[in-house]
């Protein structure tokens, strides 16, 4: 099998500390927090009276975030890189039409983003490169003073989560991944009736990334996304799925992810794309299909699946299922609650007791809790600049209203490490027959001390 170096190591360190365990947990080493460094949990930093960007990758998601960027109050997009000149050309024309000042170019090699992070007139630095360049781009950055956003997944390893998550407290900078999914207006709503208690006690959820990838592997970049798919297994795209259901559940907020179990597929679609390509197809390593199984330390479950091989339809599931109600995204919106809070009596015959609310009722619920960070003009914003259908540029809105507050994010660099490690541990446990494998506790110790998920605001 055809794993990286990271992943062997992780693995042999795994095996190693598990032997002779009664649970027969694969362990997975927490290294030590360095001398004089604190958790960064609810970071706050000083207010920054104007957010200076630099965006390094300008392909396919980094426009979209210039676009949307000149959207923002108090913002300066300062510099542009991409390793293509015409890429940037491109970007500094969305500057252009937005009567927006022009920014620095870099262009022209692979290394031109250094230069970049090293300016002194940028306190923010847009990463949204291929998935392999995020951690060393994002530990650069931090290294030189900025706060750092990194495109998902924003490390592929567990060694690169740790060098985010110690590089981040040391410097004391935000170190956030763009996980745009969690912005989405149903997730922000469900999120918020949880939060109201209208589904009693969340004891499950479940999230997704199937989405057939066909008509866009040959947009990215020398290859590089199928490239990954054939080196590792492994849920390697988990975040879109996992975002918002680690919110509703709390994690690293009262409760934390415990352990996992991952299983996979045979590559049927995978083999033979890469057959197509020319190459051995028996080097095809990640399955059509990844199913993950995670239990928390409050004992409660979540289910994460990956499929970006098989003509399913595009889903991220998002279900949650609580004591008094369940609510699901896909394949379409429903709430549905507790047969007993229904009209009318309740029979065990009556199978009509337990649809999913009505249409009306619904929206009429979706009205009452609307999530308290989207007012009705930030939302008919977002639906005319876009992104995704407006989720990205609620995303970029509450990251600059933080950052010029001197606020925590809404996401954190213990975020990006759970929402990201179930790759390398997914891929531990499938290489183990399925077994449990332990999720560290990325925030060494700190994972209780805030009590629930909670939005910042300066009011």
């Amino acid at each position: 099998m055809k794993y990286g170096k990271s992943l062997f190591l992780a693995a042999a360190l795994a095996l190693l500390a598990s032997c002779g365990s009664k649970d027969n947990i694969i362990r997975t080493r927490i290294p030590a927090r360095p001398a004089g460094q604190e958790d960064a949990v609810a970071l706050r930093v000083a207010p920054l009276d104007t957010v200076r960007v630099g965006f390094i990758g300008l392909g396919m998601r980094g426009p979209g975030a210039v676009e949307r960027f000149c959207y923002l109050d108090r913002t300066r997009i300062v510099a542009l890189c991409d390793v293509l000149p015409e890429n940037v050309e491109a970007s500094r024309q969305i500057l252009l039409r937005h009567g927006r000042p022009d920014a620095a170019a870099y262009s022209g090699s692979e290394d031109a983003w250094k230069a970049l992070c090293e300016r002194d007139d940028i306190n923010l630095v847009y990463i949204a490169t291929d998935w392999k360049t995020h951690a060393p781009m994002a530990l650069y950055a931090m290294e030189h003073g900025k706060h750092v956003t990194i495109e998902v997944p924003a490390a592929t390893s567990l060694d690169e989560i740790w060098a985010l998550i110690n590089m981040a407290e040391s410097k004391r900078l935000h170190c956030m991944m763009l996980e745009n999914c969690v912005y989405d207006f149903f997730e922000l709503t469900t999120l918020n009736m949880a939060q109201k208690g209208v589904f009693g006690d969340i004891i499950h959820a479940e999230g997704a990334y199937n989405h057939c990838l066909d008509e866009f592997w040959d947009r990215y970049w020398n290859s590089w996304r199928l490239d990954f798919n054939a080196a590792h297994k492994g849920d390697i795209y988990p975040t879109h799925g996992l975002g918002p259901v680690c919110q509703v559940l709390n994690i690293h907020r009262g409760d934390r992810m415990k352990t996992l179990v991952a299983m996979e597929t045979r590559s049927v679609v995978g083999k033979k794309l890469w057959a197509k390509r020319g190459h051995n197809p028996s080097e095809f390593q990640n399955g059509d299909e990844t199913m993950t199984m995670i239990e928390t330390e409050k004992g409660n479950t979540i289910l994460i699946e990956h499929d970006v091989m098989t003509p399913r339809p595009y889903n991220r599931m998002y279900q949650v299922v609580g004591t008094e109600g369940y609510a699901s995204k896909y394949p379409i919106q429903i709430y549905s609650l507790h047969p007993e809070r229904q009209e009318g009596v309740v029979s065990h015959e009556n199978l009509n007791a337990h649809r999913p609310v009505s249409k009306e009722v619904m929206q009429a619920m979706q009205e009452k809790y609307r999530s308290p960070i989207l007012t009705p003009e930030l939302e008919a914003l977002a639906k005319e600049v876009g992104g995704h259908g407006g989720m990205d540029f609620i995303m970029d809105y509450r990251l600059v209203y933080c950052l010029l507050n001197g606020l925590p994010l809404d996401m954190d660099v213990y975020d990006l490490a759970e929402w990201c490690c179930l790759g390398e541990l997914g891929a531990i446990s499938i290489a183990n027959g399925g077994a449990p494998v332990e999720v560290p506790d990325f925030t060494r110790g700190a994972w209780n001390r805030i009590d629930g998920y909670n939005y910042a605001f300066a009011e």
